[in-house]
């Protein structure tokens, strides 16, 4: 194993060409036509299909092959003989779907086994020749570029180290103000991992060396870590497991350096089945999770980072982010994937901005945070109507914080998915989500029911606008809320509507006041 690291600083403006064709001709694009992207990698093979919202895609479809293509390369040379056998029948399966879906052509993307191995050009012509498909190997330094823009993609704020682990490799990159930097591949995949000779300690004494060197070069100062890989995700699932922590989404799981430390602790002393049965985990990828964690061990002792937090986004989002315009890469993922369920969704679309516009008087001493959020709500408030009325303000709760929404971290999907439950519930009390609301503060929570009620009576006091029926004036320091209606909104204020309002008043614990405009 070389204990070395590579380091380079390109811009994150570099050429880049697996599409052979441009995604975003027009900068002002709000939707992506439907893009297929597959991921070899030395531990499994994933493919996804992105559609939706230009700026937030969702996945139309995901599917991943654990194969193990690097397996052994260390050792051997080449790619795992079964693991290539593996690969190929799951590209050839890939090639299909993607016909069938209208997705073409497929950008295939081989990082550290297959540009490693003597055979790697050879897998690459056996691809093409039985698939149609081109693989695009690239090096570790491009591999942490991407990775890199994944993680902007969902979290265009971030600042800080990101670390993609795979089988054969480990990347280091810098990103702040929307830009990767400076980049590091080292060879700290489990599989290369697996083939050090010797104890224990002598592989950590290796992993030491290269993260040491890693570190000589990175220059981290105590920053923030995002961690981009399956490894990594198992681990932050365990640590869910350990914590019992009530939301099991990946995406924006933030952790403490020390709570993260007992996890490893308690991972290394608990028996890795049991684990894996508990977590859903598959064999293939627990087997690798002890190696990740010494991994993980050094680079929280070395780094020394402020907070460890996970990044569901990789080298596939970065292809995406690599296509985006500048104009595109500033829009706010989550109001982009909030404006694109409710075209596709809600009764009335467009009716989101004016029931916000409409609401906007009861929150002006929000924040910039929290404006977003309350504007997310109100785009996203009729987007679950076809369901079953009994069940409407859950299916509301489950849509926003399940979804895969890039920009949001967890505090922030319960806050919008309690909203949005207060949006069609008045009480929320011996909810099954309960649990969830334990993210929140006690302030947080009451935020939460008077948005929701908020915007229970807006939706419904006028179809059209309710600025044609009326308008809102909130009172702090007196503590009235006061509505003042139009003519047309005159008739609208029915009993309805009037005990909406009266329990919005009730939730700011106002008193109500009504004129005529």
């Amino acid at each position: 194993m070389t204990e070395t690291a590579t380091a380079t600083d390109h811009g994150s403006e570099d050429e880049w060409g697996p599409f052979g064709r441009p995604l975003f001709d027009d900068p002002s694009a709000r939707a992506l036509s439907r893009v297929g992207v597959v991921d070899v990698g030395s531990n499994s093979v994933r493919m996804v299909v992105f559609d939706g919202a230009a700026r937030s895609p969702a996945y139309f479809f995901n599917e991943k092959i654990m194969c193990g293509l690097g397996k052994g390369l260390h050792e051997t040379g080449r790619l795992n003989p079964k693991g290539r056998e593996r690969a190929l029948a799951a590209l050839k399966r890939f090639a299909f779907l993607a016909e069938g879906m209208g997705v073409a052509p497929l950008t295939v993307v081989a990082t550290a086994a297959t540009r490693e191995a003597a055979d790697g050009p050879d897998f690459q012509a056996e691809v093409l020749r039985e698939t149609g498909l081109k693989l695009w190997v690239i090096d570790g330094d491009e591999e942490a570029r991407l990775s890199a823009q994944g993680v902007l993609l969902g979290w265009p704020e971030a600042k800080g180290i990101v670390c993609d682990i795979g089988g054969n490799s480990m990347e280091l990159a810098r990103i702040g103000d929307g830009k990767v930097g400076k980049r590091v591949s080292t060879p700290l995949g489990p599989f290369r991992l697996q083939q050090v000779k010797g104890d224990n300690g002598k592989r950590r004494k290796l992993i030491d060396r290269v993260i040491t060197t890693a570190q000589a070069q990175i220059r981290s100062t105590g920053e923030r870590i995002y961690l981009v890989g399956g490894s990594w995700r198992v681990i932050a699932r365990l640590d869910m497991e350990r914590r019992n922590y009530p939301l099991t989404v990946l995406h924006e799981y933030r952790m403490a350096p020390q709570s993260l430390l007992d996890t490893l602790d308690w991972i290394a002393g608990s028996d890795l089945a049991l684990l894996r049965a508990k977590t859903g985990t598959s064999s293939e990828r627990m087997e690798l999770v002890p190696l990740a964690c010494e991994v993980l061990r050094e680079l929280i002792r070395i780094l020394k980072p402020s907070e460890i937090d996970v990044s569901a986004y990789g080298i596939r989002e970065g292809l995406l982010y690599e296509q985006m315009p500048p104009r595109l890469r500033q829009r706010d993922p989550l109001i982009e994937a909030a404006r694109m369920a409710e075209m596709t969704s809600a009764r009335i679309p467009g009716f989101g901005k004016k029931l916000y516009d409409f609401l906007l008087p009861l929150f002006k001493d929000a924040d910039k945070d929290r404006l977003r959020l309350i504007k997310a709500a109100c785009l996203l408030h009729d987007t679950t109507w076809r369901a079953h009325p009994d069940y409407r303000a859950e299916v509301c709760f489950d849509n926003a914080t399940r979804a895969n929404l890039g920009g949001l971290d967890h505090p922030g999907r319960v806050f919008l998915g309690l909203s949005l439950l207060h949006r069609y519930k008045n009480s929320r009390t011996g909810s099954r989500l309960e649990p969830l609301f334990r993210l929140l503060t006690e302030e947080q929570i009451q935020e939460a029911e008077v948005l929701g009620k908020a915007m229970r009576f807006g939706a419904m006091f006028s179809i059209a606008d309710p600025a044609e029926a009326g308008s809102l004036r909130w009172l702090p320091k007196k503590r009235v809320l006061e509505l003042t209606l139009t003519e047309r909104g005159k008739a609208l204020f029915g009993e309805v509507a009037q005990a909406r309002f009266a329990s919005l008043a009730l939730s700011m614990k106002a008193t109500t006041r009504v004129v005529a405009a």
